[in-house]
């Protein structure tokens, strides 16, 4: 009976000798993993999850079918968001048809006057928008934001947000546009830009504060100097 046990505990330990050697040589504990098609993880040569490279096309895993809605308008960011007044409307002109977009400026031209009414309300003074840089009243620049809410490019003209070398805008958006400032003024800064700009006395409206920080839109995305070493 010792003797059996004694060669069940030395093949136990020869077991134990030759799972030891299984390891890598390093002694680091790494685990080497085989990519696959299945694995459920973005490896290999694989540009998605298990689709591209060598597995199948990505754009073969696509499911086209079904119904679809659009969620968002973002042609003008911010635009919805601000103008609509509540969160119903927002979503009641995210799903519209721009041919059915008229039925909103009456709600934004409100809430472009609501805007007014409140600051006016704080500086203890009646205030009423001022047609903008433009020359746009309430009631033509909120048609303008309901109805044209989408990305525009100029083809045979500049394309620009707002350019005040030329006056041209409106036309879509370059990169360096800084799109939210110029919405501002166009909202709050009156025929000379600088109706509440934060000078005599007023609240400072025609800017978020925001600039393009450390981005230089002349060089390639995501347009950032290379790091310095």
């Amino acid at each position: 009976m010792k003797i059996q046990n004694i060669k069940y505990i030395a093949l136990s330990l020869c077991l134990g000798l030759l799972f030891t050697q299984c390891k890598d040589d390093d002694d680091n504990g790494n685990v080497i993993e085989q990519a696959s098609c299945d694995d459920g993880i973005m490896n290999g040569d694989e540009e998605g999850v298990d689709c591209g490279g060598s597995c199948v096309s990505c754009f073969d895993l696509l499911d086209f079918s079904g119904t679809y809605r659009q969620e968002d308008i973002m042609g003008r960011p911010g635009i919805n968001t601000v103008f609509s007044g509540s969160g119903t409307v927002k979503d009641m002109f995210n799903t519209s048809l721009v041919s059915d977009r008229a039925s909103f400026q009456p709600i934004f031209q409100n809430t472009l006057e609501a805007y007014h009414d409140v600051y006016g309300d704080a500086l203890g003074v009646s205030l009423d928008y001022e047609a903008n840089i433009l020359g746009l009243d309430a009631a033509t620049f909120t048609t303008v934001l309901a109805q044209f809410d989408a990305l525009q490019v100029a083809p045979n003209a500049q394309t620009t947000y707002f350019d005040p070398n030329t006056g041209l805008a409106l036309t879509g958006r370059t990169l360096a546009d800084d799109v939210i400032d110029i919405s501002l003024i166009l909202m709050f800064g009156g025929n000379d830009g600088a109706r509440f700009d934060g000078n005599n006395g007023t609240p400072q409206l025609t800017s978020d504060g925001v600039g393009p920080g450390d981005r230089d839109f002349t060089l390639p995305f995501p347009y950032l100097e290379s790091p310095v070493q």
